[in-house]
């Protein structure tokens, strides 16, 4: 019994949470059939997106360890993984030895050198007063002809002492290649954020054996967000970058970010499943790229969930005015920290959806929950 009385109080919590959620939703439909569009401004369905980047070793290896979980925030060249360097720490001493070695020998050469010139001026002195001698008739030929032998010799002598120091020379700069060469395999091996975001897989873990270029983390890039929107050919014609824009999210339909176009596309292309209506994806859109500016996400960022779907609006006409709707900006994350639930008790009513908005069908892909604010 008592059992099936705390069944039913659930049930009851649970129809009542139903009621209020579908009270809530007609009542966001009837506030979006109430916002009028100025000529020259035109909107679009979307859904926040960032860039995703892969964290992958360049070699092949063990992982050592993986120092961040899925949902972790991450700094720009914040340590990730670490990749087990047992068998390049052995690489890297033998090829520093090696270099040592090189480096020995070019020292050698060059002292080597220094000892042939000092014998090849001996033998030039040696050679001088012999030619003195000759034409005095008092030295005999065989001296004069070794002298001279002598000095040829050590000349050659020289040249070729120069000649190991400059192939020493090329062994020592090849012995610096390889050991830089394995220290940036050493290096590697750690691998950093390139990007300041979240981590959004986690496809590997420590002592897994991964190959060159395999996956083993991936990162959103939180400071690059954006939402796509697709326009009908006669709106996107007079579309171009860097023209205002506005979003308005679902999941804080009172605000608006701004934004501006960063891209639109030069081709037209069939509207993705994903965003507009069966009959609407039947037409040919051009899709467009609605930018918020780093500055304005920043303080936001540890708040930032992509998938979060909204609308798009981009001022075609510099002449228009943004309606009021459409001005009202996030406070600040120490204001706003609160979830918003229920429309406000002031009378501010949200930045509507136009009333002409195609609802989506039943074969859009399960949506991402939405986050409080971006």
């Amino acid at each position: 019994m008592r059992n099936k009385s705390f069944m039913e109080r659930v049930g009851r919590f649970v129809l009542l949470a139903v009621v209020v959620f579908v009270a809530w939703g007609a009542y966001q439909r009837q506030e979006r059939k109430k916002l009028k569009l100025p000529d020259g401004i035109v909107w679009g369905n979307g859904r926040i997106e960032a860039i995703q980047v892969d964290i992958a070793s360049k070699s092949s290896g063990r992982i050592e360890e993986v120092l961040v979980k899925e949902g972790d925030l991450v700094e720009v060249d914040q340590v990730l993984c670490r990749m087990d360097t047992a068998e390049l720490d052995a690489t890297l001493e033998n090829r520093k030895a090696q270099l040592a070695k090189a480096e020995e020998d070019a020292a050698e050469a060059e002292a080597d050198v220094v000892q042939k010139e000092a014998s090849a001026s001996l033998a030039e002195k040696s050679f001088a007063r012999a030619e003195t001698l000759k034409k005095r008739n008092a030295i005999s030929d065989q001296s004069y002809d070794e002298d001279k032998t002598r000095r040829e010799a050590a000349a050659a002598q020289v040249n070729v002492a120069k000649a190991r120091v400059r192939s020493t020379l090329q062994g020592v700069s090849a012995a610096e290649a390889e050991v830089k060469r394995i220290q940036s395999q050493w290096d590697d091996t750690v691998l950093k954020s390139p990007v300041k975001g979240r981590v959004l897989y986690r496809m590997k873990e420590p002592g897994s054996v991964v190959g060159a270029g395999e996956k083993m983390l991936t990162v959103l890039d939180l400071s690059d967000i954006y939402m796509e929107i697709f326009l009908p050919a006669q709106e996107a014609a007079r579309a171009h970058v860097g023209a205002e824009a506005r979003l308005v999210f679902d999941a804080a339909p009172e605000y608006a970010a701004e934004a501006h176009v960063s891209f639109v596309s030069p081709e037209a292309q069939f509207t993705p499943k994903q965003v507009e209506t069966r009959s609407e994806r039947d037409k040919q859109q051009f899709r467009l790229k609605l930018q918020i500016p780093p500055e304005k996400v920043a303080p936001y960022i540890n708040r930032i969930k992509t998938g979060v779907r909204g609308l798009g609006y981009v001022r075609l006409d510099d002449k228009a005015v943004w309606p009021a709707a459409l001005e009202r900006r996030f406070p600040p994350p120490a204001a706003s920290s609160a979830k918003t639930t229920a429309p406000s008790s002031a009378g501010v009513s949200p930045a509507p959806k136009p009333a002409e908005t195609p609802t989506e069908d039943a074969e859009s892909p399960a949506k991402t929950a939405p986050a409080e604010s971006p």
